[in-house]
């Protein structure tokens, strides 16, 4: 039987544009309360009055994720604003388009903090809160809550001048996966989503943080899709959790593509040595 997800309240990072948006309002749309945080509040409100016209309630804050006390304090708020929290998405994070010897250590560790660190900092008071509800037992009575973690399609494999970003997102990958068969027994459902290449402005970012004039494509326009689509499919997985959400149809060719360039790793170099060749056409490497 799927969860009724009315008046269950979601905390969501990262909820001032993207997919994180999107997923605020689906969750809305299905009667869910949502807590909202970003670090551009004036983006934050505008989604919250979204949210609020759909008749749910909401409560917003401004958060660097890479704050640890700031993310507790956001947690707390919400569960005393909304009544409660059923669940919490750690969906904050961002891109670099750069060369790994040419990443900066500063670089480096600014972005752990935010994608990896920064999930963690959410999901720990989140957590400690979920285990605080009576619990049935295994196999009995209600979830006590619901992780979610926005990975990437490139938790699973890397591309070129992606090598940092990708690192974080296998980070999150590989901590979401334990951590479901460790609260498994405690009623506390965990859930990756592993969304492919999404029109937002993230890689707006990429290029203003990487310094770039323009970004190198890295994926076929078919293979796009929108972070609605994205939404859908969180909303759907907290209905019916799942460990692993690959969005749509178009996710699931690029999961069936990975696979096999795991089973054949020159596929993937065969595919993506064009990045290489693009950039260095247009840019010398160092030594040069």
């Amino acid at each position: 039987m799927p969860i009724d997800l009315q008046g269950r309240p979601i905390a969501i990072t990262g909820a001032s544009s993207g997919i994180g948006a999107a997923t605020a309002l689906a969750c809305a749309r299905a009667g869910m309360p949502v807590a909202l945080c970003a670090r551009r509040e004036d983006k934050l409100a505008a989604v919250a009055d979204e949210c609020r016209k759909i008749g749910v309630p909401v409560f917003t804050m401004g958060v660097d994720v890479a704050d640890a006390g700031a993310c507790g304090e956001f947690i707390r708020g919400a569960i005393k604003a909304l009544g409660g929290l059923y669940a919490v998405d750690a969906n904050a994070g961002y891109g670099l388009e750069l060369p790994i010897l040419e990443t900066t250590d500063a670089q480096l560790r600014e972005i752990f903090e935010v994608n990896f660190f920064g999930t963690f900092n959410v999901v720990r008071p989140a957590v400690e809160f979920f285990r605080s509800k009576p619990h049935a037992g295994r196999g009995g009575g209600e979830p006590r809550g619901h992780v979610i973690i926005c990975s990437s399609c490139l938790a699973k494999m890397t591309i070129p001048y992606y090598s940092a970003y990708s690192a974080t997102k296998s980070a999150q990958n590989h901590i979401g996966r334990a951590m479901r068969l460790e609260l498994e027994p405690e009623g506390i459902h965990v859930s990756t989503i592993h969304p492919i290449t999404t029109r937002t402005e993230l890689f707006d970012k990429v290029k203003e943080r990487s310094g770039l004039d323009e970004l190198k494509p890295h994926a076929p326009g078919w293979l796009v899709q929108d972070a609605e689509l994205v939404a859908r499919c969180t909303v759907k997985c907290l209905r019916r959790p799942r460990p692993e959400v690959w969005t749509g149809f178009k996710g699931r060719f690029v999961r069936f593509g990975m696979a096999m360039c795991t089973l054949f790793p020159g596929l993937l170099d065969f595919n993506t040595r064009g990045m290489v060749r693009s950039r260095h056409s247009t840019t010398p490497p160092a030594g040069r």
